[in-house]
C-alpha cells in the first residue's frame, strides 16, 4: 500500500509539472504553428508567456495571416498586443483588405486600431458604402416658408484619412449646413420642391468630406415637408410690436395732457384764489377811501353803475 501511494504522488507530481511545463513551454501551439507553415520559435513563445502576451492569439492572427497570402511579423504583432490594439481585427481587416485590393499594411492598420476605430469596419465599409440619415434639417426659403428636409448620405471610409480625421457627427453637421444654405438662397419654397436633387448638386459642390474620415459618394434628399410661413409671423410680430410701441407712445402722450391739464387747472385755482383775494380787499380799499374823503357818494354810485353794466354785458355776450 505504501509503495502504490508513492507512486500515486509520484503520478500526480509528474502530471503537475508536466501540465506546468506545457504551460510555459506551448509545444502544442508550436507545432500548430509549424505544420501550417508560420516559422516562430518556441523561445519566442516562452517570452511572448513571460511577457503576459497570449501565445494562442499570436499564432492564431498568424496561422489566420498566412494562409490568406499575408506576411506577418510576430514582433510587429506582439508589439500591437502590448499597446492595447486588437490583433484579430487588425488582422482580419489586412485579409480584407487584400482580397479587395486595398491598399493598407500593418502599420496603417496598427495606427488605425490604436486611434481607437474599428479598422475591420473600416475596410468593409470601403467595399461596401455606409448611408447615413440626417435627422431632419429646418431652412427657410427667401420667400418666408419654412422647409423641413430629410438626406440619406452615402458615405465610403477613407482609410488615409481614418487618423485624425473627423467622424460621421461632423459630415451630418456639414450636409446639414450645406441643405440650409440651399434653401436659404432659393427664391421661393416652390422651386425647392420642384427641383430637390438641386440640394443634392449644391451640397456636393461643397466638398463636404474634406478633412474627414469618409468619401460622400451622394447625397438624396429623401423628404420634404411644408412647415411654418415664417415670412408671415415675422411681419405679425413686427406688427404686434410697432403696435405696442405706438400705443406706449400714445399714453405717454396722453399722460403728459393730463399732467399739463392739471397744472392748468391749479394755475387756474391759483389766479381765481388772488381774483377773489383782490376782491375781498376792495371793500376795504373803498372804506379806507371814504375815511379819508379820496372817494364820494357819487363816485361811490358811479363805480355801481359801471359794475352793473359790465355784469349786464357780460350776461349778453354769454347769450
Amino acid at each position: 500500500m505504501e509503495n502504490l501511494t508513492v507512486i500515486l504522488i509520484w503520478t500526480a507530481v509528474s502530471i503537475a509539472g508536466l501540465v506546468i511545463l506545457l504551460w510555459f513551454f506551448p509545444v502544442t501551439l508550436w507545432f500548430q504553428a509549424l505544420i501550417s507553415g508560420v516559422r516562430i520559435s518556441l523561445i519566442q513563445l516562452v517570452l511572448m508567456r513571460w511577457r503576459k502576451v497570449p501565445p494562442g492569439t499570436m499564432v492564431m492572427a498568424m496561422v489566420t495571416g498566412t494562409k490568406a497570402g499575408l506576411k506577418l511579423d510576430p514582433n510587429e504583432l506582439e508589439a500591437h498586443y502590448l499597446a492595447k490594439g486588437n490583433v484579430p481585427n487588425v488582422v482580419n481587416a489586412l485579409i480584407s483588405a487584400d482580397k479587395a485590393n486595398i491598399p493598407l499594411d500593418f502599420k496603417m492598420a496598427a495606427a488605425i486600431d490604436l486611434a481607437g476605430r474599428d479598422v475591420f469596419e473600416a475596410v468593409q465599409m470601403s467595399v461596401n458604402p455606409k448611408v447615413i440619415n440626417t435627422p431632419p434639417v429646418t431652412a427657410v426659403a427667401k420667400d418666408g416658408i419654412q422647409l423641413i428636409a430629410k438626406a440619406r448620405v452615402t458615405v465610403r471610409a477613407n482609410i488615409k484619412q481614418l487618423v485624425g480625421g473627423a467622424g460621421e457627427e461632423t459630415v451630418l453637421a456639414r450636409v446639414g449646413e450645406g441643405i440650409v444654405s440651399s434653401i436659404g438662397s432659393s427664391l421661393s419654397h416652390k422651386q425647392v420642391l420642384e427641383n430637390p436633387d438641386s440640394i443634392s448638386k449644391v451640397v456636393l459642390a461643397k466638398g463636404l468630406d474634406a478633412g474627414t474620415a469618409f468619401e460622400i459618394l451622394s447625397i438624396d434628399i429623401a423628404d420634404i415637408d411644408i412647415g411654418k410661413n415664417i415670412g408671415a409671423v415675422l411681419q405679425i410680430d413686427q406688427a404686434n410690436a410697432d403696435k405696442n410701441i405706438a400705443q406706449a407712445r400714445a399714453e405717454e402722450r396722453r399722460a403728459m395732457a393730463v399732467a399739463l391739464e392739471q397744472e392748468m387747472k391749479a394755475k387756474a385755482q391759483e389766479a381765481r384764489a388772488k381774483v377773489i383775494e383782490a376782491e375781498a380787499q376792495v371793500p376795504l380799499a373803498m372804506a379806507e377811501a371814504f375815511r379819508s374823503g379820496n372817494l364820494g357818494v357819487m363816485d361811490y354810485y358811479k363805480f355801481k353803475n359801471i359794475q352793473a353794466d359790465t355784469e349786464m354785458r357780460e350776461s349778453i355776450a354769454k347769450q
